[in-house]
């Protein structure tokens, strides 16, 4: 009872000192209160009104105001310095015994000498991929395969299907890429996509797609897209490349699944986009596709699944003989899938697959440019020009393994994962997370740092893959883990790092897995990206001329 009367005397108070403003003012002083006022509402408006929240906003500018600050911009950059070239010696170190060419030779090369050189670019590194020691990364090697793609992007290495009049024999390649893949996905008669590059071009894609449609069926023009914590980091990308505020949802801390209750409260009017993923990447659990599905039927919201790295293995579980959820067009409210074809598809890198249900869709993530001087210009993807011999690299490996092939590869790849998801969970003091959809199995621990167990694998030749908020560690299980032996020479090497970390559990991780753990207790995160950017800047690290 007492609401209206406080509202009422508020806008007595509000009304009367405006008033007071007011009072014995000159034209032109009441013009410029009435104006301050006006365009402070409007920044107060616009300031509240953000898809961010305020705290967070104010937080990153708290950030941003102490970085300014001589002292602690002195610090930081001292202390960005040192990680620079701490990254550029390490680059240097794994280059050692290479020459650097930092211009042109004189004269070419003989194609012998070249080739020569490139082994032995190919063969540096810490870790040999070829034994079933990483996790992820290579999907598959087989030398009659490489040999085959190898002679077939030769053959196409010049093609370019932006000119299909030209190349229409590679044009064909990929609309038939795509064909098999809707099938694969359960797509009927209107579902169509494009190739692209990787999973990362094909999830921006999309986005841009709904982004475009939103605005011209919807008018919406402040985006946002639903997405699970967990889902790819090219979901964030997208938003930067074209302003969509992503609103994420947080999984659910047992089955490492997106908790649902929290993605519907998520979605409003200015949503364009909701994601699952089949699976995701830090966990390899799958997303209730069907729950965020029947949301974006009831709200009118397109559903993009996520099923880059499930790719062809998920597409095959269940006849391999594994129960699954379903994740693809089969549901109804599933718009697109993305999937890449240089994982289990095991084509070359540089291949993926964007599919949509509808033509209305992809139309979207078309560029079309009308009133260009040299001509009216469209393109499919975000390349102009692409490499036609990768398109007739990955029609010929899937050519090549067929049906039988993927199912026969995948019934390998999942009995393997199963063995090793098994016996991680039989080792005292570590755990798995959630329930693993298909290849991936992520570990954690209650009991010691498990950054400690990642960096003594590492030790005994393993590269596994390091998660955050929680800290764990997973193993991405490819065909290069199914060869005899590799799977029980992991589960021997974990159970004996578990062991010897259990007998001085509360020890802290030392050496370079120290820095996950710490980077993830720095509240200020943009810190984080710039050491991030140290390291990507250390990738095109050569020495100076005066050096070599």
């Amino acid at each position: 009872m007492r609401t209206p009367v406080v509202a009422q005397n508020l806008g007595i108070f509000i009304t009367g000192n405006i008033n007071r403003l007011f009072v014995n003012r000159e034209p032109w002083q009441v013009a410029t209160i009435t104006a301050t006022i006006v365009l402070s509402a409007a920044w107060l408006w616009n300031f509240a009104n953000q898809e961010e929240s305020i705290w967070l906003r104010s937080k990153k500018k708290f950030f941003q105001y102490v970085k300014k600050l001589p002292s602690v911009r002195h610090k930081i950059d001292e202390e960005l310095s040192k990680t620079n070239q701490n990254f550029e010696n390490e680059i240097s170190k794994s280059c050692a015994k290479l020459y650097y060419n930092l211009e042109l030779p004189k004269n070419g090369l003989s194609n012998e000498k070249i080739l020569k050189l490139v082994d032995q670019h190919l063969h540096i590194g810490n870790y040999d991929w070829r034994d079933g020691r990483v996790s992820g990364a290579v999907y598959g090697f087989h030398e009659e395969l490489v040999d085959l793609v190898t002679k077939v992007y030769g053959k196409a290495s010049y093609t370019n299907p932006l000119h299909p009049d030209i190349f229409p024999g590679v044009c064909k390649m990929e609309a038939e890429v795509i064909r098999m893949a809707c099938n694969l996905f359960q797509g009927g008669p209107n579902t169509c996509g494009t190739m692209t590059s990787g999973g990362t071009e094909s999830i921006i894609l999309a986005c841009k797609a709904y982004r475009d449609y939103a605005r011209e069926q919807k008018g919406i023009t402040k985006a946002n897209m639903v997405v699970p914590r967990t889902a790819h980091a090219a979901f964030d990308k997208a938003a930067q490349y074209f302003n969509i505020h992503v609103r994420y949802v947080d999984v659910d801390t047992e089955s490492y699944e997106v908790n649902l209750k929290a993605f519907k409260k998520a979605i409003n009017g200015n949503t364009i986009l909701l994601v699952g993923s089949a699976p995701n990447f830090p966990y390899g659990t799958l997303d209730d596709i069907e729950a965020i599905a029947a949301l974006g039927l009831k709200y009118d919201i397109p559903v993009h699944v996520d099923a880059c790295l499930g790719s062809f293995v998920i597409v095959f579980a269940r006849e391999a003989g594994y129960k699954l959820r379903r994740f693809d067009f089969s549901i109804p409210g599933v718009t697109s899938i993305s999937a890449d074809t240089h994982k289990y598809g095991f084509a070359p890198k540089g291949s993926s697959v964007v599919l949509y249900s509808d033509k209305k869709f992809r139309n979207h993530q078309f560029t079309v440019t009308t009133d260009w001087p040299g001509g009216v210009y469209g393109s499919p993807t975000v390349n102009g020009s692409r490499a036609g011999g990768i398109i007739a690299a990955c029609w010929a490996t899937m050519m090549s393994y067929g049906h039988s092939g993927y199912l026969e590869a995948t019934k390998r790849i999942l009995d393997t994962a199963r063995y090793i998801e098994q016996g991680v969970r039989k080792i005292d003091g570590i755990f798995v997370f959630g329930q693993p959809a298909t290849s991936v199995i992520a570990i954690g621990s209650h009991v010691f740092d498990v950054f400690r167990l990642s960096d003594a694998l590492c030790k005994l030749g393993w590269n596994l893959n390091a998660l955050q908020f929680p800290s764990g560690i997973h193993i991405c299980v490819t065909d290069m883990h199914t060869a005899s032996g590799i799977a029980d020479k992991f589960l021997v090497d974990v159970r004996a790092s578990v062991a010897e970390l259990m007998k001085d559990p509360q020890q802290p991780v030392t050496g370079k897995m120290a820095i996950y753990g710490m980077a993830q207790s720095i509240s200020d995160r943009s810190v984080v990206g710039e050491v991030t950017r140290c390291y990507l800047n250390s990738m095109y690290y050569t020495p100076p001329l005066d050096e070599l």
